[in-house]
Formats: structure tokens, C-alpha cells, sequence
């Protein structure tokens, strides 16, 4: 039941302020509790990164926002990524990622409300990993992401597919799709994946399983570099 209601805290309709002070709360449990939730959303998404690099990724620039306690660093540092930077919104949590050892650089920043603390065309890689839903990461903040990726580079983002948060996957994949179109980026992956994480209600389970749904989505960002010869 505490579980419940601390995920409910961060995705429900409270302001802002109210959602950090929440992850704040959350930040020393925060793992035990994901653990309990089965959560898979960090090592889905840190496999499916690391089978788009087309060479080992040790020198690779890579950008964690939204990193939260380090979850997502700790599976890309598995698939060979070294140089990772994050950013947050929760003091709490930024807390937590410094503790793990795994970040060259961390940031205070609230994507959505301000832009990224960081130059253009910085990183060949970008996550985005569990804040891409209601009440948290609003989709309009998705260009925020290409602009300080490399040309060539990887945009890894998750979303969930539960009842609760349909209303905002369908505005993300309108915002993704008209950046390809656009020719902003290139899909190369979106994974659809049953048990995601366990439901925290009967409501927002997928068809009795007791799970919900998400997806993993990568991009990458035009132009693409050409394949080298031989």
C-alpha cells in the first residue's frame, strides 16, 4: 500500500513543486520499492540503446535526464557506456546518483520548465527513462532532448501504456512522428513490452495480468553520418 500511494504521489495531478517534494521523500526507498514493482523500464531501455551503437559506446558522451537514483546508469554502465552526464529535478534524487559513483557530471533541472544545462550537439547519446508521462516530462520538451545530441546520435525514451497515462502516449507519438517527419531524427526501434512493471491497481492492470504495458522507443538524429566503407 505505501508503494501505491508514493507512485500515485509522482503521477498524479499535484503541482510541480508538490510532485519534487514527493521524489525528495522517495529518494532513499525509491529502488527498494521499483525493485517490489518489477520495474524493467531501465535495463529494457539500456539494451535496446546499447544494440543501436554501431561501435563500442566506452567513449561515448551520454546524457541521463530524468536520472533519478542512477537505476538507468547502472544498466548502461553493464553495456560499456563511461562517460555518463545526468540531470534532475529532486535534490533527493540527484543525491542518490552521486552516491553510486557511475556520473562524471550531475545537474539540478526540471526538464519541461527549463532547457537543459548544457551546449548544443553535446552527447551521442540521450535518455529519457520513466518521466515521459502524466504529470511529469510534458512531450513539448522533446525537441529540448535533439538539441543537445550529436548529429548521428541516439535518443533512447519509455513511456508506459496504462489506462491512466493513453491520453499522453497518444501526444508523444504525434510530437515523435512529427519530428520525423519533419526530418529531425529517424526511428530506429520502438519495443512494445507486456509486463513493464507490476499494476499498482486493478484498474490500470493489462487485462488481468496484474502488469502494465510500455514501450521503448529509439531514434536517431539527422543527419545520419554515412556507413564507413569496408
Amino acid at each position: 500500500a505505501g508503494v501505491q500511494e508514493r507512485v500515485a504521489a509522482v503521477h498524479g495531478a499535484a503541482a510541480l513543486p508538490e510532485r519534487l517534494q514527493h521524489y525528495d521523500g522517495w529518494a532513499a526507498s525509491y529502488e527498494q520499492d521499483v525493485a517490489a514493482l518489477e520495474y524493467r523500464a531501465p535495463h529494457l531501455a539500456a539494451a535496446a540503446l546499447a544494440s543501436a551503437f554501431p561501435s563500442p559506446p566506452d567513449g561515448a558522451r551520454l546524457l541521463d535526464v530524468a536520472c533519478g537514483t542512477g537505476l538507468v546508469a547502472r544498466q548502461l554502465h553493464g553495456h560499456g557506456f563511461r562517460c555518463l552526464h545526468g540531470v534532475d529535478g529532486s535534490p533527493g534524487m540527484l543525491e542518490q546518483a552521486r552516491s553510486t559513483g557511475l556520473y562524471r557530471e550531475l545537474w539540478p533541472c526540471v526538464l519541461g520548465q527549463e532547457p537543459l544545462p548544457v551546449p548544443a550537439e553535446s552527447y551521442d547519446a540521450v535518455t529519457l527513462v520513466g518521466a515521459l508521462g502524466e504529470g511529469q516530462v510534458p512531450s513539448a520538451a522533446v525537441p529540448e532532448l535533439l538539441r543537445v545530441t550529436k548529429p548521428g546520435g541516439f535518443l533512447c525514451l519509455t513511456t508506459r501504456s496504462n489506462p491512466s497515462n493513453q491520453r499522453y502516449k497518444a501526444e508523444l507519438e504525434a510530437a515523435l512522428e512529427r519530428l520525423e517527419e519533419q526530418g529531425a531524427w529517424q526511428k530506429v526501434l520502438a519495443q512494445e513490452v507486456e509486463n513493464w512493471e507490476r499494476a499498482t491497481s486493478e484498474e490500470e492492470s493489462t487485462q488481468g495480468t496484474g502488469y502494465i504495458s510500455g514501450v521503448v522507443y529509439v531514434y536517431q538524429k539527422c543527419p545520419v553520418p554515412p556507413a564507413k566503407e569496408g
